[in-house]
Parts: structure tokens; C-alpha cells; sequence
């Protein structure tokens, strides 16, 4: 096993789908959200300083060691190694947010970071690197940080977005694409699957060829970002509806103190 984990040539076998090792990651990152939601009002102060600085940490570090694996393997190129696919990006900002407890960042990343992360780990990209080769754990730390370091933000830290976010997360991210576009068209590059799908499965598949896909990507994207803001919406809804019925409830209790008050009429 440690052979494996420390050399450059992939696992003898391809990574599988909802293999075991696939599984057993999924299972663990819904232990740790459903951890961080029940204890979200119960962690000091010191042990959440830690926990933003060491997880801020995780995700720069990873980030600095593909880079450096890749250097190292004699891998790197400028038309796949650069960090401009949406994860790549989302672990950067959320690092960034984790420090800085940015709101506009962590309103991109939730909705940007979630969303990218999720479909990720559902459909993996990792080729001939199945367990326990190095960039296993590498691929699958990266994007489970991001979508902890959005959870925590939310349960944690209290923060939330706003129907304005949506808004504000399609124009960041449109403008970033022209960038990455740019980029793919200099470098022969396909950050962010601008020029083509994936070699493996992935929802791009049943969006059409190239280029509707990238369209039909941003219909499903931003139907994505209601469906994720819709616990905040709900709870908005809630909230007015207690504060309607506790300021009815104060004008029917008010309403015959004032009415006693009054003499009668023709005294």
C-alpha cells in the first residue's frame, strides 16, 4: 500500500465508480456534515478558529502538492496543470473565505463550490488512480473541503446567501469563463470543459454536443442555485409569517385596552 500511494505510475487497476473506496468516502463526508449540523451551536470559539485555519490550510497545501507532484513527475504542462477548473478555483476561494469570512466569497463558493464539488464526487475523474494511489486521496480531500468549508461557513458561522447572490454568482462566473476560455485558446487546454466533455461520465452527457452543452450547463447550473437556496427561502417565508402573526396578535391585545379607555358616548 505505501508503494502505491508514493509513486508516479497509476494503480494497477482503474478507479471504479461506487466502488468500496468510493463509498466509504461518500459515507464519511455525510458523517462530518451531519456532525457539523448537530454540533453547530455547541463549538468554542478557540476550536473554530482551528478548525477554519487548519481546513484554509488543507485546501492551499493540496493545492501546492499537485502542483508540485506534477512538477516532479515530469507531468506538468500549461494545458492541464494550471488551476482553472471550477474546483481548482472553489478550493483557492474557499481557503480565502475560511481566513477573510468574506461574504461575497463565500456566496460564490457556496453556490459555485457546492455545486461543482457535488457533481465531482458523484462522478469522479480519476482515471487510473483508484485507491490508495496518492491522488485518491488528494482528489477526494479536495473536494470534500470545499463543500465542508461552505457547510461550516452555514451552520457554523451563521452566514447565508441571498436571492442577489444568485445574481452576482452567474455574472462572476460568466466573466471567469471568458477568461478560462481565453486561456484554453492559447494554451490547447480544456479547463473547465470549455472545448470538450470528460472522457468519463458526467452529466455533461446528456446536455447536448458541443457548444450547447456549456448552454444547457448554465440552464441546469442556475436551476441548481434555486434548489440550493430554497432552506433559506423557506425559513425567510417562515420568519415573516411569526413576525405577521405575532404583530396581529399584539394589535388584538392592544385593541381593548384602547377601547376601554374611552368614556362612554353622550357622558
Amino acid at each position: 500500500m505505501v508503494s502505491a500511494f508514493l509513486v508516479f505510475e497509476p494503480t494497477a487497476e482503474p478507479f471504479i465508480p461506487y466502488s468500496l473506496s468510493h463509498i466509504i468516502v461518500l459515507i464519511l463526508l455525510a458523517a462530518i456534515i451531519v456532525g457539523l449540523y448537530l454540533c453547530r451551536d455547541r463549538l468554542s470559539e478557540t476550536f473554530r478558529r482551528r478548525f477554519r485555519f487548519s481546513l484554509a490550510a488543507g485546501l492551499f497545501l493540496q493545492e501546492l502538492f499537485i502542483q508540485g507532484w506534477n512538477i516532479a513527475g515530469g507531468f506538468w504542462s500549461p494545458d492541464a496543470s494550471l488551476p482553472l477548473h471550477l474546483c481548482n478555483v472553489s478550493c483557492l476561494l474557499c481557503g480565502v473565505m475560511l481566513l477573510k469570512g468574506n461574504q461575497t466569497l463565500y456566496e460564490i463558493t457556496y453556490f459555485c463550490g457546492l455545486i461543482g464539488a457535488a457533481q465531482a464526487l458523484l462522478t469522479p475523474d480519476l482515471g487510473p488512480f483508484a485507491f490508495p494511489h496518492v491522488i485518491f486521496y488528494r482528489f477526494f480531500f479536495a473536494h470534500s473541503a470545499i463543500i465542508i468549508a461552505c457547510l461550516y461557513m452555514t451552520f457554523v458561522e451563521k452566514y447565508r446567501p441571498y436571492w442577489a447572490s444568485i445574481g452576482k454568482t452567474v455574472v462572476i462566473t460568466n466573466l471567469f469563463m471568458l477568461f478560462v476560455g481565453a486561456v484554453d485558446y492559447i494554451t490547447g487546454g480544456n479547463y473547465m470543459y470549455l472545448r470538450a466533455k470528460p472522457d468519463n461520465p458526467s452529466l455533461l452527457d446528456i446536455l447536448g454536443p458541443w457548444p450547447w452543452y456549456i448552454l444547457s450547463l448554465e440552464a441546469v447550473a442556475l436551476f441548481l442555485m434555486v434548489i440550493y437556496y430554497l432552506p433559506f427561502a423557506f425559513g425567510d417565508w417562515r420568519k415573516a409569517r411569526r413576525e405577521k402573526a405575532q404583530i396581529e396578535k399584539a394589535q388584538e391585545t392592544a385593541s381593548p385596552r384602547s377601547s376601554q379607555g374611552q368614556p362612554p358616548l353622550g357622558m
